[in-house]
């Protein structure tokens, strides 16, 4: 069932709280269209991991990583990657492989290369404001 957030504080504070969920490997996929809400979400995920970083849309680097928390996050956006290889390249693998999280902006591009374990979360801009996130199944 789709969650309504109002504004980018909610969208924060629902990112705060999935981070209370997540342990060593977990992986985060979000989804949506530019301004959906992604980097909102990825900002609160890095805090309530008790990171005092601040956060931004990895879309120029490809990943930013915030080690000073409870859990490491790697931060990944799939937007300007042109191909599987591009992603594998970076190191994708080995960080798959980090006792961290890893949220992915953008992970319905190359959803192949998220591990069967990743949690999926789809957000959408509602007509009448705000966000509508939801968890869905794998793509």
């Amino acid at each position: 069932m789709p969650q309504f957030l109002p504004t980018a504080t909610d969208t924060h504070a629902w990112g705060v709280a999935l981070a209370g969920s997540l342990a060593p490997h977990s992986v985060i996929a979000l989804c949506g269209t530019l301004g959906a809400g992604k980097t909102h979400v990825s900002q609160g995920i890095v805090a309530g991991l008790g990171s005092a970083a601040s956060v931004t849309s990895p879309t120029f680097t490809l990943v930013h990583e915030y080690l000073d928390g409870r859990l490491p996050v790697y931060h990944f956006d799939f937007y300007r990657m042109d191909s599987t290889a591009e992603v594998l390249n970076i190191g994708w693998d080995d960080y798959l492989d980090e006792p961290g999280v890893i949220v992915v902006e953008w992970a319905d591009r190359f959803p192949d290369l998220l591990p069967p374990n990743t949690r999926w979360f789809q957000i959408t801009l509602p007509e009448t404001g705000g966000r509508s996130i939801e968890e869905v199944p794998p793509l």
